[in-house]
């Protein structure tokens, strides 16, 4: 198992679907290989890497991947987790499992990111069964040095921790202007911190996601009961106790819910348990593969987004 406990040293955890997907339509469609191949998403996530690389210094990175982005024990718990995002079942698969829709000319470009990312030697981890959420919070939590992750999917808000140094760099505009996310800005944005922010957003629920919440308690109303009950399970013992101050459609609406309270945490806390492989997370001085790399970026015409990447790691 790969073992980041003895790491002191600044982790960087890329999200890293969440960034390609960025790259694909923030870089124009135009960019492509020599015969023609959209590659605008891969140039664009390798600019993304450098930039990130030359502004924060990471010690060790690791790019980690959806191995599986609708697991079946999630699934299992809230049969709409993500279920409108299934385009359609796989001719090939034999397990039922399904196929996420993406823009076709995106799909193509994965296996060439994938390629690169191992030539250059940036660990690249994804573990069957499990989403990229769950391989970053099994790497944070091991992890005894600073971590920064870099995603813009607002569930790993729930690994902000300010005394252990984890915080999200969530990009608004690519790469270059990153919100950085600690305790005190989710205090002011939602009124938690990142161990309440699980609570608050099973409550609220998340459309994108298919997380029904509870209906009638959005965001604003999710943080209040939080702040006066102190978490989920006293906002539910508020429920059962008559004298508390809940109000009567808030005590309804929570008591009726309490089918999917039960389970909800289970899907929305990101694993901290996934079995990660031996990798080398320290990031490359150097390529790791050379040769591999030249012909990549002669194919692709990768050009100056992979010089650039490999001239700032080697400084």
């Amino acid at each position: 198992m790969c073992d980041v406990t003895q790491r002191t040293d600044r982790l960087m955890l890329l999200d890293t679907a969440s960034l390609y997907f960025r790259a694909y339509f923030g870089v124009p469609d135009s960019v492509k290989a020599p015969d023609g191949t959209p590659v605008n998403a891969v140039r664009g996530l390798l600019e993304f890497i450098t930039r990130l690389v030359h502004d924060h210094h990471p010690d060790s990175l690791v790019a980690c991947m959806d191995a599986d982005w609708r697991p079946q024990w999630r699934v299992d718990l809230i049969p709409s987790y993500k279920a409108h995002r299934v385009a359609q079942e796989t001719e090939t698969a034999r397990d039922g499992s399904y196929a996420e829709e993406i823009p076709d000319t995106l799909s193509p470009q994965v296996p060439i990111i994938e390629d690169v990312l191992d030539a250059v030697g940036i660990a690249r981890v994804g573990v069957e069964g499990y989403e990229a959420d769950d391989v970053i919070g099994t790497f944070t939590g091991r992890a005894t040095g600073p971590v920064d992750i870099v995603t813009g999917d607002r569930d790993l808000y729930q690994l902000v921790d300010d005394a252990r140094e984890r915080r999200v760099l969530y990009p608004l505009k690519g790469v270059g202007t990153l919100q950085i996310t600690d305790e005190e800005l989710l205090r002011e944005k939602y009124g938690v911190d990142g161990s309440g922010y699980v609570d608050l957003a099973l409550l609220r629920g998340d459309p994108s996601d298919g997380l029904p919440g509870v209906p009638g308690i959005g965001e604003k109303t999710a943080a209040k009961l939080l702040a006066q009950f102190g978490d989920l399970a006293g906002i539910m013992a508020a429920v059962d106790d008559p004298k508390s101050k809940l109000t009567p459609s808030q005590r309804k609406r929570l008591d009726e819910s309490r089918p999917y309270i039960a389970v909800a945490p289970t899907v929305v806390r990101v694993a901290g348990d996934v079995p990660l492989p031996d990798v080398d997370t320290a990031l490359p001085r150097e390529a790791r593969d050379p040769g591999a790399l030249d012909k990549l970026a002669e194919r692709w015409g990768l050009g100056g987004s992979l010089q650039r990447l490999l001239t700032t790691l080697e400084r």
